[in-house]
């Protein structure tokens, strides 16, 4: 048994790269005995996955099962869960709002990089691509430094 229990993927609005970094992890490691979900930290209402970020996926012969945006909850976070957000932005605000939160990294800081993920909301397909591209290389990273925990 690893370090952590639970991983949870956080952005903006759990629409677009949260999701997309889910599914993929969950694609990746489909062994792996870390429950992995993701959340946003504006979530209005419930909402499906955006239908850009699923065409890319679906390109990439993954699928998001019906995905419908959920808010981050402290019930969501305890002592054994991960939390990796796309932005320094994000990390800051998971790390004020939520007492509970105490391993929270930005996805590109835990695979060993610097900067932010970002946001392809608004933008073109090739924006939804080009994003995927970089959490699909960022995700494998924390596949493999997590099973190097284990």
């Amino acid at each position: 048994m690893g370090r952590y229990k639970k991983l949870i993927f956080v952005c903006t609005g759990n629409t677009c790269r949260s999701p997309m970094a889910e599914v993929i992890y969950k694609n990746l490691d489909q062994i792996g005995d870390i429950k992995v979900i993701s959340r946003g930290l504006v979530v209005l209402f419930s909402e499906p996955i955006n239908p850009k970020a699923e065409i890319v996926l679906n390109k990439h012969d993954l699928e998001s099962f019906g995905h419908v945006s959920k808010g981050l909850k402290n019930a969501d976070i305890e002592e054994d869960t991960l939390v990796l957000t796309m932005t320094a932005a994000q990390k800051n605000k998971v790390l004020n709002l939520y007492s509970n939160a105490s391993q929270v990294y930005t996805i590109k800081e835990f695979a060993g990089e610097i900067g932010d993920v970002v946001d392809p909301y608004g933008g073109t397909l090739l924006d939804y691509e080009e994003c995927y591209i970089e959490l699909a290389r960022l995700v494998k990273k924390t596949v493999y430094k997590l099973n190097e925990e284990d």
